[in-house]
């Protein structure tokens, strides 16, 4: 398959990458199987993080042998010096490697984070020593906030070299963002590209995505041989005139039912977190992650069972969403 070069990173990616969310789920000899079917497609690029348990050693044991045949990254939500080191050497033992091609920072939110992380003993200063000591080669930022990157993208000196956010069928909020960073030959990493799973149509999607020349690559979670086949499969041409209509009438139907994170309904009265809380159920019920998003869900101070109904939250929503009756199925999932 064709490769891309990745902004400024000098890294050339197959624009269909590997998510390691979803082999949590499954087994050692399972990912060994993986690998080797990536290898054989073309697909060079795997994105994991240190928060997705088991992934970074499953992926260290089956990329034994095929290491340098990769383009690894990863990510941590350190923010501080001392943890992020930790992260970055815990990381290397997990991948089995000398180095990680790209480290990034893993879902920065706000201004108040961004400023713990750039700090004299924030977690950058120990991304900085771990590149100069050749352990990462780029650092990365990912975040849900669009307004947030929106603002730190124009800085003279942008200190990331890819940014990586969440662009589909459904949330297509990100392009002027993934534009301006293709401008500034900045790394565009489609987190998502599936909603979340909430997209059916697996091939529209991914064909959706392909056909954007700002995206250089995407990242479909993969659990599964069968799923990186059908992936692999769909190429980048120009979608059809039926194709498009199809994308209309899947906006159209998960429109005012599918949680963007964009955190507009927030803060929440009784400080329950909504869009993580929305998130780990669609882990929950969508990606199969049921241990998973049952222990992230159960670590939240606030649960959402504790909504009072008092519907500020709605009010604030720009699409409408009807937030008390999704709360009620978070309920219902997750603490059942």
């Amino acid at each position: 398959m064709e490769k891309i070069k990745l902004g400024k990173t000098n890294l050339y990616v197959n624009r269909i990458g590997f998510g390691g969310i979803p082999i949590q789920r499954v087994c050692q000899s399972d990912v060994n199987e993986i690998i080797l079917v990536l290898l054989k497609e073309g697909i060079n690029f795997i994105d994991t993080a240190r928060g997705y348990t088991v992934s970074e050693a499953f992926l260290g044991e089956a990329l034994k042998g095929v290491r340098d045949k990769f383009i690894i990254a990863t990510k941590s939500m350190s923010r501080d010096y001392n943890s992020m080191k930790e992260d970055i050497l815990k990381s290397l033992e997990n991948l089995k490697t000398d180095y990680i091609d790209i480290y990034q920072l893993h879902n920065v939110k706000s201004e108040e984070e961004y400023k713990r992380i750039m700090q004299n003993d924030g977690a950058y200063k120990a991304l900085l020593e771990a590149k100069d000591e050749g352990k990462i080669h780029h650092i990365g930022i990912t975040s849900h906030n669009l307004d947030f990157l929106e603002s730190k993208i124009d800085l003279e000196n942008f200190p990331f070299s890819t940014i990586q956010v969440p662009y589909n069928i459904v949330e297509e909020k990100a392009e002027s963002l993934f534009k301006k960073a293709v401008s500034k030959n900045i790394g565009t990493i489609v987190m998502k590209p599936l909603a979340g799973g909430s997209i059916d149509n697996k091939k529209l999607a991914i064909k959706f995505l392909l056909s954007k020349d700002f995206v250089n690559v995407l990242i479909p979670g993969m659990g599964s041989v069968g799923e990186v086949l059908e992936n692999v499969s769909v190429k980048g041409e120009k979608l059809s005139l039926s194709e498009l209509e199809e994308i209309k009438k899947i906006r159209e139907d998960l429109g005012q039912n599918f949680c963007r994170r964009c955190g507009y309904c927030l803060p929440c009265t009784k400080g329950i977190d909504i869009p993580n809380c929305f998130m780990f159920e669609g882990y929950y019920n969508r990606y199969g992650l049921r241990e998973w998003a049952l222990s992230r869900y159960n670590k939240l101070s606030v649960k959402a069972s504790e909504c009072i109904e008092c519907k500020k939250c709605m009010k604030r929503c720009p699409y409408n969403l009807n937030i008390i009756e999704k709360l009620k199925k978070v309920v219902e999932t997750l603490e059942r």
